[in-house]
Order: structure tokens, then sequence, then C-alpha cells
């Protein structure tokens, strides 16, 4: 009888946690979703937000290259390490004071990607023709070589939207995914609960 109800009071608490830990999972998605719509609807103020980010990453990096040259000034290697700190130091500040260099810088990085990822994606698919659904690889490489001639011809004027607006759809597109993972999953009997049901 007691091992009967430990056993209940232990499945009941494993349900509960995979009850919180599921809907902590789609709020999430949510919330993702919410800051993806905001970089579409508002591209540029997302772009900016990002290069400051990306700024700030490289004067945090410059820092702990700096402590670690600093502490190996022993190692012969030192002189690059405290050149590699001042690199990041000086590229991090350069973003954070003029953020819309960055953005420009990014928007050539995105470009090169939509057009690299898209011929690499063709040849794949070309290689594989008559394979089924080989068609949609050709389609999807085709299509980004070209956005990422379309971006290149408008350039740098769609640095000023590009890049927010391309990251807030893979931010909405995940945050919906994730909704969807977490409704399946609410909705997906636990194995705890399942096993108790054939026990019973």
């Amino acid at each position: 009888m007691t091992e009967s109800r430990l056993t209940d009071g232990g499945s009941t608490m494993a349900s509960e946690q995979r009850r919180e830990s599921v809907r902590t999972f789609r709020i999430a998605g949510v919330l993702i979703a919410i800051i993806g719509v905001f970089g579409i609807v508002f591209p540029f103020v997302a772009g900016v937000s990002l290069s400051l980010l990306l700024g700030l990453a490289l004067v945090v990096g410059g820092v702990v290259h700096a402590v670690h040259a600093f502490r190996s000034r022993n190692w012969k290697g030192f002189l690059g390490l405290g050149l590699l700190a001042l690199v990041y130091a000086v590229a991090g500040v350069a973003l954070v004071v003029n953020p819309i260099l960055g953005l420009t810088s990014l928007t050539l990085l995105v470009i090169a990607y939509l057009l690299v990822s898209g011929v690499a994606e063709t040849a794949i698919g070309i290689q594989i023709r008559g394979d089924p659904n080989w068609g949609w690889i050709v389609f999807s490489g085709a299509l980004s070589v070209v956005l990422g001639l379309l971006l290149l011809a408008g350039f740098p004027g769609t640095a000023v939207w590009a890049v927010g607006l391309l990251f807030g759809i893979n931010l909405l597109s995940t945050g919906i995914a994730m909704v969807f993972v977490g409704r399946g999953l609410e909705e997906e009997p636990t194995v705890v609960e399942a096993d108790t049901g054939a026990m019973g």
C-alpha cells in the first residue's frame, strides 16, 4: 500500500515537472516570436541592436584576451595575444560608437552567405536529380542566390533593413516552431503516466 502511494506520488511529481517544463518552453517560444515580429516591423532598430551586441561581445573578447596576455607575459606568444586583444577591442569600440558600420558589414556577410549557400545547395540538388523532391533543393538554392543578388544590387541601401528583417523572420519561425512543439508535447501522455495506466 505504502509502496503504491510512493509510486503514485513520484508519478504525479514527474508529470507536474514535465508540464512545467513544457509550459516554460512554450512561453519562451511566444517571447522569441514576439521579438521576431519586432525585428520584422522595425528591421533597422533590430539590425543596429545586433551590431551593438556584436561590438560589446568583441570588447569583452578583447578584455579577456588582454587579461590572458597579461598573465602570460613570460610566454613567447605574449605579443600575439596582446595584438589580438587590441584588434578585438578596436573593432568592438568601432561598432559600439558607429553601429551603422557594423550593420553594413553584417549585411555583406549575409549576402555572402546567401550566395555561397545558394550555389552549394543548387549544385547538390542537381547532383541528386532524379531523387524524390530534388527539385525543391534546387529551388531553395536558386532562391537564396536570387535574394543574395537582390541584396547586393541594392547595397548599401539594403543594410538599413536586410539584417534586422532576416533576423526577425528567423526568430519568428523559431518561436512558432517552439510553440507547436510544446503543444505537441503537452498533448502527449508522459511515459510515467502511460506505465501507471498499464499497471492499473
